[in-house]
This record gives structure tokens, sequence and C-alpha cells, in this order.
């Protein structure tokens, strides 16, 4: 009579399975990401992961031109970095009142917030491209920005307000104790403190605009104000035949600025909220 499994073994192959499910996952995100770093050196790449037979530099240097690279990386920088600081000093503003003023408005508020970040930029591209039109900012880089923070501006406010919670309303007694404004507050005590949560928020919303392709491609007409993520679509056809190679170095280099950005902040605010013991004495 077979024995039944005991309970370690059970909890083993539990552990077994997560495992395996675990580096399906794991593979479906390094597979792409392998194609393009090993398809960039690849001299003859194609939709195969494969280890290139020679590698090669010569796709950067096909890509590395003022109108395939360097402006459309530009006109991304200008675009999402104006947009991010627009969205993270509005948000911050917002916040502010949201966490430290209790009324019978702010949940409804909050909830109005929570409710727009779930609405679909495209639900309402057409209604923002008509009034884009008469107030004339279609074809603008100030535009495009403004949309950019308005569409990142509600779920920026709710993550802002959270990590604002978590800073200790004391330290702004005692600040106003000694003359300050809530405004001068909110700058040399609140946003220091909030550090991390600042750069959480500027990372989220520099990376959701710097891959967004549909806005900048319905607000934006002039081929010389195109942002990378709308130039990359030039690599699929509109120049005969994919060219892999070419198309996955554009990718690293897009990349680029994105994962510098992340690093930097993650080595300036990876140490966490400063808080403890502030408010001992």
């Amino acid at each position: 009579m077979p024995v039944a499994p005991t309970l370690k073994s059970r909890r083993a192959n539990r552990r077994y399975a997560a495992d395996a499910g675990l580096l399906v996952v794991a593979a479906a995100f390094v597979l792409p990401l392998a194609w393009v770093v090993l398809s960039a050196l690849d001299p003859d790449a194609n939709l195969q992961v494969k280890i290139p037979d020679g590698l090669t530099l010569d796709n950067f240097d096909a890509v590395l031109e003022p109108d395939i690279t360097f402006t459309p990386l530009l006109n991304s920088l200008i675009l999402c970095g104006g947009a991010t600081l627009l969205t993270v000093v509005c948000a911050a503003l917002a916040a502010y009142p949201l966490s430290r003023f209790r009324s019978r408005l702010n949940r409804p508020f909050l909830l109005t917030i929570l409710f727009a970040t779930s609405l679909p930029i495209t639900a309402i591209m057409v209604p923002v491209y008509a009034l884009f039109v008469q107030v004339d900012l279609i074809d603008t880089m100030q535009g495009t920005i403004f949309f950019f923070a308005a569409s990142q501006l509600p779920f920026a406010i709710w993550l802002m307000k959270n990590f604002m919670d978590g800073v200790p309303k004391e330290l702004e007694e005692a600040a106003w104790t000694d003359g300050a404004s809530s405004f001068q507050s909110l700058l040399r005590i609140v946003l220091p403190l909030m550090g991390p949560g600042v750069g959480v928020v500027t990372v989220f919303s520099f990376v959701m605009m710097w891959g967004n392709f549909f806005v900048p491609f319905m607000l934006l007409l002039s081929p010389d104000q195109m942002p990378a993520s709308v130039s990359i679509n030039d690599f699929f056809g509109n120049r005969g035949t994919v060219v892999y190679g070419q198309l996955a170095a554009f990718s690293v280099i897009y990349s680029t600025p994105v994962i510098l950005l992340y690093v930097l902040v993650a080595r300036r605010l990876g140490g966490g909220f400063a808080l403890g013991g502030a408010v001992k004495g």
C-alpha cells in the first residue's frame, strides 16, 4: 500500500512548483531583453534569439544620426522632462492640503482622482484634439507637455498624498511656531523628508510618459518635433523591410535615459524615509 506523502514533501513540491512558475515568468521578461541586446550586436539579426556569429557596432553607427536618434531623443527629453517637472510640482501642491487638512470633501475628491486614473487616454483624445485645435495648441511642444502632465497628475497626486501622510505633522507645527508659513514648511520639511516618495513619483511619471506613443502621435504633426517613442515606428516598414539589428540598436539607446534615471534615483533615495527619532526629544 503506497505511503501518503508527508507534510514536508508536500511543502517541497509546492515550493518547486512555485519556483518553476517564477522561472517561466522570468523567462517571459528576459527573452525579449536578450533579443534586443543580442540583435543590436548581430550583423544578421532576425526575430530569433541567438548568439551572434560575430559582434559588430554597425547597427549603432547606422542609427546614430541626428534625424534618426539625436533629435527624437532630445524631443523626448524635453517633453517628458518638462511634463514630469510640472506633474511633480502640481502633485505636491495638491497633495499637501489633502494630507494635512481634514474635510468631508477629501474622500470624494480622492475617489474622483482614483476614478480618473482608470480613464483610457484613447477615450478622451478626440475632444482633446478638438480643444487643442480651438486654442491653437495642436502641434506644439508646450501643449503636449500640458496634456502629458494632466494625464499623469491624478495618480501622481494619489501617490504623493500617501507618501506625505508618513511625515509627522509635529515637525511642521514646530516650524509654524518659529514663524514658518505652510508653503515654507512644505518646501523645507515635508518634501526633503519624503524624498523617496518624490523620487518614486518622478520615476513613475517619467517612465509612463517616455513610452507613450499615442499622445504625441496625435498632438504633434511636424516630423522634427516627434519624440523617440513615435519615430521608432519608422523602423517598421516605412524604410522597406524591417532592419532588426538597427531596430534593436535604437531600442537600446532609447531605453538608456530611463535606466539612468532609475539608477540615479535608486542610489540617492534608496535609504528610505529619514524619520526615525525625528519627533523624539
